[in-house]
């Protein structure tokens, strides 16, 4: 089978991911605010309705931007950047501020703010400064964490229905993610809610279409991000029987609509530039399908192939236009370290 070589995450790459983070993380404008105005004094600057994550364009890009800038300070301490991302944090994950995010949201007009995605963001960030040597950065963002982690457990008991889209409100999406604070901070019932939810809204699906792929504004694949959900909530043995029937012709490239990647006809448009986010996630759901599966196992192959191609794809558009640039990084890094 044709193998198609795609970089690893090198320092040298890291850097560059870094710097494009912090050439947008702190720019205020352009932006767009997901903000309810109950009254004329709740028109405020982006920086005073949220003082850490005011910047990326939207507050969801800014909390993804600070979570690659951690991953890429752990993984390669001594890049260029290294010293700028300290400062950083040192700047903005401090009480006050994230006393006034944690603020924000308590406000009856915020109680669906970013819901799922934001808050499955807020949470990988909280458990990747959880694995810092300096536990100060996650000590202090740690009040905020606990909002998101209660949002969950308030919610997902709530929800009869998973939402499906390949957009911000994809419920597998924010479940896969909230899998990684769980575990982090050792939420053994948060764990299991999320796993009972997954179970609740996917555990019976069977034999994926995928018809509808991919939409003209999608960056997530509503099948392949399920299967990462499932595959990172689900014990090993359980997992392997439900992908044989969500996905059971993963050996033949079928649902073929899986494995091309989407073509983006206008990348100054910010819902057409999604889909380079879209190649980029679906490399990251399908090395981690592939990481499932035994590698004599013909599918193991198959689907490391669709992800590469899928990478190759979508890393050379990670910075250009602004649309993409305050985003796509972080969603190459999770392909990449998949």
């Amino acid at each position: 089978m044709r193998h198609t070589l795609t970089p690893d995450l090198t320092p040298d790459l890291g850097a560059r991911f870094a710097d494009i983070a912090l050439g947008h993380v702190t720019r205020e404008y352009p932006n767009k605010p997901d903000h309810v105005l109950a009254g004329p004094t709740d028109a405020r600057t982006p920086s005073e309705l949220h003082p850490v994550f005011y910047g990326s364009y939207d507050w969801h890009s800014c909390v993804h931007g600070y979570w690659m800038l951690a991953y890429l300070l752990r993984r390669f301490p001594g890049m260029a950047p290294a010293a700028r991302i300290e400062r950083l944090f040192d700047t903005h994950f401090v009480h006050d501020k994230v006393t006034a995010e944690c603020a924000y949201l308590a406000q009856p007009t915020a109680r669906g703010f970013k819901r799922p995605y934001g808050w499955g963001w807020l949470l990988k960030l909280a458990s990747e400064l959880a694995q810092h040597p300096d536990a100060r950065g996650a000590n202090t963002l740690a009040p905020l964490a606990e909002v998101f982690a209660q949002r969950y457990r308030d919610f997902l008991p709530l929800s009869v229905y998973p939402v499906r889209v390949g957009t911000h409100f994809n419920t597998a999406f924010g479940l896969r993610m909230a899998a990684d604070y769980a575990q982090a901070s050792s939420d053994d019932a948060l764990s299991e809610l999320l796993a009972s939810t997954a179970r609740r809204w996917y555990g019976s699906d069977t034999d994926c279409p995928a018809w509808g792929e991919p939409s003209g504004d999608d960056f997530l694949s509503s099948a392949l991000i399920e299967a990462e959900c499932m595959r990172r909530l689900l014990p090993a043995a359980e997992y392997a029987p439900w992908l044989d029937r969500f996905l059971p012709r993963i050996a033949a490239h079928e649902p073929a609509t899986l494995f091309r990647p989407a073509t983006v006809s206008d990348r100054t448009d910010g819902k057409i530039a999604h889909l380079d986010g879209l190649n980029l996630s679906r490399a990251w759901c399908w090395r981690g399908i592939a990481s499932a599966l035994p590698e004599g196992d013909a599918r193991h192959a198959v689907a490391q192939q669709a992800a590469d191609e899928h990478l190759v794809h979508g890393l050379p558009h990670v910075a250009g236009d602004y649309m993409g640039e305050h985003w796509l990084a972080s969603f190459a890094v999770l392909a990449l370290e998949a």
